[in-house]
């Protein structure tokens, strides 16, 4: 039955009629233990989701929808290694990839095992070369190193080494993905070939934005080096196409392979995580992940009352489904977190963005909401002004460490009290309409000790699960992109027409007017 027929469906469509005018204030002043009663808490990881247009009735009505869309079952294929990617037919492995112990079998082979002896690779690679003991050429040791990939291939490693880098570390690590061959122009600027490394991360090894970038550095290496020979030492890879990496001139020794049941935005965890191993460390990397595992486990058997990643997933589908609210933002009172919320776009955007159910039929209820954010300090200065005053009902979630530098009580100051105002608004009988603010707008408050690795492993997995159990809700299939592949069909075939003898096929008449504008002014 599709969801939206369900009487659990219809119960909180009542129910929203009866609660969608109540203020969070008049909840907070009949109640003094509210902010104790909507709070969660794994370790060190606190949700505050009392600032919600909520009641406890809601929460139980949501939960009951979970049950009807099977949410539990769900879950137990998740970890079992069932087909969860329904279209294409794989399981969806990303939990194993830092799975500590036990066995699951995928086309007969135990892939844990497997997965340990590239984790024990990698770090044993990463270890040598912070050490200096791997070299490149003439025994050159390495400082830089430059990931070159895009998407999940990119913004996972990227966002963790930029949340966790030192102040000092034996090796430099940037980043390139765009097209744009400035990001890496820019990105190996001040850098002597021979003491660079490269990692080259595409699962198919045919991504063109990466195979572009990646045929640069090459060049880049042999104007220096002089010869293909030395420049092979040069270059690691990642991917699932060894083969596709061995013609293109990586060493056998230095490819470490991908898997076909994990998604690129689920990538971080796998050997993906390399540059991630190298910039903080292989210890770091094994923190990151048991900070994941450990969220996995309580999202794996708590019940959905003590459940982070589901209460957030539930209180998403309430303003996504009955709010009608069309976005989600996600402000980071850290400096540390700014690429958080780009990484989540395409958690969120690539897994639940889309129009038909599991068997292909176009579903009735919205789906994934616009995912959008950055550092909240900065975005008071900018966008707050039409959370408080602009007509659109933005739900958002507040990330802060209670620890940190010398200005880290005036961030905190900072963040608890937008979360006030977001609730409390302010009256025009006070103050005049023109600085009058509705309030009862609905937020998250989720803070942490200290921002490491085990911290942000376990938050990355919080929000991973978070997607898994809207989707599953809404009865999509979240581990397929068929989204991205259209855009990459047309370019390819519109590249050769943009030659000046080129022939241009057939295209809307936009488009042909784009092409044939370059064809006269661009070069």
């Amino acid at each position: 039955m599709p969801i939206d027929q369900t009487q659990e469906w219809q119960a909180l469509q009542s129910h929203h009629r009866t609660v969608r005018d109540l203020r969070m204030g008049d909840l907070f002043a009949g109640d003094p233990e509210r902010a104790k009663r909507f709070t969660l808490s794994l370790g060190d990881i606190r949700l505050d989701y009392s600032k919600n247009r909520i009641t406890e009735e809601t929460m139980t009505l949501l939960r009951h929808l979970a049950h009807a869309a099977d949410v539990a079952g769900w879950k137990e294929r998740l970890f079992a290694g069932a087909s969860v990617n329904t279209s294409e037919n794989r399981p969806a492995l990303h939990t194993a990839l830092r799975q500590r112990g036990g066995s699951i079998l995928v086309g007969g082979k135990d892939v844990i095992a497997e997965i340990a002896s590239v984790r024990g690779r990698m770090a044993k690679f990463a270890g040598a070369v912070r050490d200096g003991m791997w070299t490149a050429h003439a025994g050159t040791r390495i400082t830089d190193v430059v990931h070159i990939g895009i998407g999940g291939s990119d913004l996972g490693p990227r966002m963790v080494v930029e949340a966790l880098r030192p102040d000092t570390a034996p090796l430099r690590v940037r980043f390139a993905s765009c097209l744009d061959d400035a990001e890496l122009t820019s990105a190996l600027s001040g850098l002597v070939p021979a003491s660079t490394l490269f990692i080259v991360a595409s699962k198919s090894f045919t991504t063109p934005e990466t195979l572009a970038n990646a045929i640069l550095a090459k060049n880049w290496l042999l104007a220096a080096l002089r010869e293909e020979s030395l420049v092979k030492g040069h270059f690691v890879a990642l991917t699932s196409k060894p083969e596709m990496a061995q013609r293109f001139g990586v060493d056998p020794a230095n490819i470490y392979p991908m898997w076909d049941w994990v998604g690129g935005r689920y990538s971080l965890w796998s050997s993906i995580g390399l540059p991630i191993a190298l910039a903080l460390g292989p210890e770091v990397f094994d923190d990151l992940l048991a900070g994941a595992a450990q969220m996995d486990e309580h999202f794996r058997t708590a019940p959905l009352e003590q459940n982070l990643p589901a209460t957030l997933a539930l209180l998403s589908v309430w303003y996504a489904n009955f709010f009608a609210a069309e976005t989600q933002i996600v402000l980071t009172y850290d400096w540390r977190l700014r690429l958080l919320p780009a990484w989540l776009q395409q958690a969120a955007m690539e897994s639940n963005g889309k129009s038909v159910d599991r068997d292909g039929t176009p579903v009735r209820w919205a789906t994934s909401p616009v995912v959008w954010g950055g550092s909240g300090n900065d975005g008071q200065h900018a966008y707050f002004q039409a959370l408080h005053q602009g007509t659109h009902l933005v739900p958002a979630d507040f990330l802060v460490a209670l620890t940190g530098g010398p200005h880290r009580r005036a961030l905190l100051a900072n963040c608890f009290a937008q979360t006030e105002a977001l609730m409390r608004g302010q009256d025009a009988a006070e103050v005049g309409p023109h600085k009058a603010m509705p309030g009862n707008r609905p937020s998250n408050a989720i803070t942490f000790e200290r921002l490491d690795a085990a911290t942000l492993g376990a938050l990355l997995a919080m929000y991973e699960h978070k997607t898994f159990v809207e989707g599953a809700i809404w009865g999509i299939d979240s581990f397929d992109q068929w989204g991205v592949e259209l855009g990459k069909v047309l370019a390819a075939r519109i590249e050769p027409e943009l030659s000046p003898d080129g022939r241009i096929g057939i295209h809307d008449s936009s488009t042909a007017s784009l092409i044939e504008t370059y064809r006269r002014r661009g070069r």
